[in-house]
């Protein structure tokens, strides 16, 4: 008998996972006016962010259902922040083989070219409005948050 196949589940990082507002309210106006449109760019932003309500668990759980990776953008002109989303997934969601991130981050400006049955994410940037897969958008009225996206999420596994 031919075990079935977990359906393949991605999950954005910024607002999504992670609260990239909350970063960016603490900064000083000097950095924010600087970086004004563009703040993805301003060195550091990615470091020792919150996560979003109910994320972390929800990835938990998540993980638990689905074939689950996290798939991100990091900027092109901020190197720092492709080491700062990797750490940031080591502090909140562990860096350790038990992790359910564990050596599951992809970062890409390409989500299209990523094969699977779902992606979380907040806007359709990157190639998310392109994933073959169902695009779950979170924060919209179907999907406001984690409870929403879990609720719907279940059911499919």
């Amino acid at each position: 008998m031919t075990p079935t196949r977990r359906k393949v589940l991605y999950v954005d990082l910024d607002n999504t996972m992670v609260d990239f507002g909350h970063r960016i309210e603490g900064l000083d106006p000097v950095v924010v006016e600087k970086y004004h449109g563009r703040m993805d760019e301003a060195p550091g932003i990615f470091a020792l962010m919150r996560s979003m309500p109910g994320a972390i668990e929800a990835y938990t759980e998540l993980a638990e259902l689905f074939d689950t990776y996290l798939l991100s953008t990091a900027p092109w002109r901020n190197p720092s922040g492709w080491q700062h989303k990797l750490e940031w997934v080591h502090e909140h969601l562990g860096a350790d083989e038990d992790s359910p991130a564990y050596k599951r981050l992809i970062l890409t400006h390409h989500k299209d070219l990523n094969r699977g049955d779902f992606l979380v994410d907040d806007r359709p940037n990157n190639g998310a409005e392109r994933f073959e897969g169902e695009w779950i958008h979170f924060g919209s009225t179907a999907f406001p948050d984690w409870t929403a996206v879990l609720n719907y999420l279940r059911d499919k596994a």
